[in-house]
């Protein structure tokens, strides 16, 4: 007895340095992402501006900031849901080829009957473009398409056309090319991720369904596609939250403008333009809050419409 009472009072507990190892990441979780979200929700209620050299505010004024976003203007438009619309356009014009194209890659790449030699080498190619900033990008594109840039040159070379063409004044041609440019930079991580998922599968389920004489069409849809279904969703998740969230791209191609006619203007866009010369920290917050909610509910419906835990 006298044994056991002496080690039980010298033992030592590590439970507590498990609470010390994780406490870092929820101190800076608390200061530099919670107390700004507390704070821009706060501030969303609040009328709170700059107009010339005087500054209005902060004066409560409840829901009026978003009563102002869902008021149409004197086209009738209410310019939030419209540059949502526009917003969710531009995701979908990239994202779609972005899919199709990096799990093409991705089965082409986890073949093993191809057993493609030199798959790091490729990885690495298509993962390039994804660590070029998308501002280089915008920058790249905007001096490619601009009315002196290579293309118009090329094309009047070529004979194809008589006169450069204005291809950042024509809403075809602005929203394919930022389409194209969130495809180049985001095809590469999808389709390692894809792989990741696919080599995660057990090889024995593809050889018995071989043996069996399914095709391959059958086994991507039967074997592949359903396991590969959680990475799916997590990809797909991620890139429509980015997809709301883009800016740098449309901003830079069309000079802060969204031309023509704001049909490439972003949600994000939207927002930056309040905290422009205005500073109108209300109106911003509001939007915030708005961004929020609209990701946390799509990001849900998509959720629950593909996962195959809620079949």
């Amino acid at each position: 007895m006298g044994k056991n009472k002496t080690n039980n009072k010298k033992s030592i507990s590590y439970a507590k340095w498990g609470y010390y190892f994780i406490a870092p990441f929820f101190i800076v979780y608390v200061i530099f992402t919670l107390y700004p979200q507390i704070l821009t929700i706060y501030n969303s209620f609040f009328e709170n501006y700059r107009d010339g050299l005087n500054v209005i505010g902060p004066n409560f004024v409840g829901l009026d900031n978003y009563k102002a976003l869902f008021t149409p203007d004197s086209t009738g438009t209410i310019q939030l849901i419209k540059y949502f619309f526009n917003t969710i356009w531009l995701w979908i014009i990239g994202a779609l080829p972005q899919f199709v194209v990096s799990m093409l890659l991705a089965l082409f790449f986890t073949s093993t009957r191809l057993n493609i030699k030199g798959q790091q080498f490729f990885k690495t190619v298509i993962y390039m473009p994804n660590i070029i900033m998308a501002s280089a990008f915008a920058m790249l594109f905007f001096a490619l398409f601009s009315q002196v840039g290579p293309v118009n040159q090329m094309l009047y070379a070529m004979g194809v056309a008589n006169e450069p063409i204005n291809f950042l004044g024509l809403q075809v041609s602005v929203q394919s090319l930022i389409g194209l440019m969130n495809f180049l930079m985001w095809f590469g991580n999808t389709t390692i991720l894809l792989m990741a998922g696919i080599q995660g599968i057990d090889e024995a389920l593809f050889e018995s369904a071989r043996l069996d004489g399914s095709t391959s069409t059958q086994v991507f849809f039967n074997i592949t596609m359903p396991l590969l279904m959680p990475i799916f969703i997590f990809v797909f998740i991620t890139s429509m939250i980015g997809g709301i969230q883009m800016f740098d791209v449309p901003q830079i191609l069309t000079n802060r403008g969204g031309t023509p006619n704001h049909t490439s203007t972003t949600l994000v866009m939207y927002l930056n333009s309040y905290l422009g010369i205005s500073k109108n920290y209300g109106m911003a917050g509001a939007i915030s809050v708005l961004l929020f909610i609209i990701t946390a509910v799509l990001s849900t419906i998509v959720f629950k419409t593909i996962s195959p835990n809620n079949k």
